[in-house]
């Protein structure tokens, strides 16, 4: 009974915890304490990049390449996700969550990175890097809890 009180009063401090945005995004996926990535300290980006069409495919391969590796070897990468615009093939977004600045300078770092911005710099016609601000930070963990 003793130990039912002390479990019922640890998820209850828990939930008012991450509803707080205090505890980590990943701390239900049952990951260490020292991967815990505070909400508040996300940078979110939606890059927009236009690509020159005769570069498509092989610039296409380059940023395949770099999500890939970013989010294998990067613990502050917490998602890389490219799209495509239906309408326009050569208009390219890029969801991109890190777990805070300095994982955000850590990548630029890179040698996956570095690779791709000198291979595809005559590639791309513009790029916007706009930094979002989350409406809602508490649903974060939702997002990825649901993709299990």
């Amino acid at each position: 009974m003793k130990r039912l009180k002390i479990t019922i009063i640890s998820m209850t401090l828990a939930t008012t915890a991450i509803a707080q945005g205090v505890m980590d995004v990943h701390s239900h996926l049952g990951e260490k304490p020292s991967a815990a990535i505070a909400t508040a300290n996300m940078i979110v980006r939606i890059a927009e990049i236009e690509v020159y069409p005769q570069y498509m495919k092989e610039y296409l391969a380059f940023a395949n390449e770099v999500d890939r590796l970013s989010i294998e070897r990067e613990p502050g990468v917490i998602c890389l996700y490219p799209m495509q615009s239906a309408e326009d093939s050569c208009q390219i977004r890029i969801l991109e969550i890190y777990a805070s600045e300095e994982a955000y300078q850590l990548h630029l770092k890179t040698p996956h990175f570095l690779k791709y911005k000198q291979g595809t710099l005559h590639m791309v016609k513009d790029l916007k890097l706009p930094t979002m601000k989350p409406l809602d930070p508490k649903t974060m963990k939702l997002i990825f809890k649901k993709q299990r």
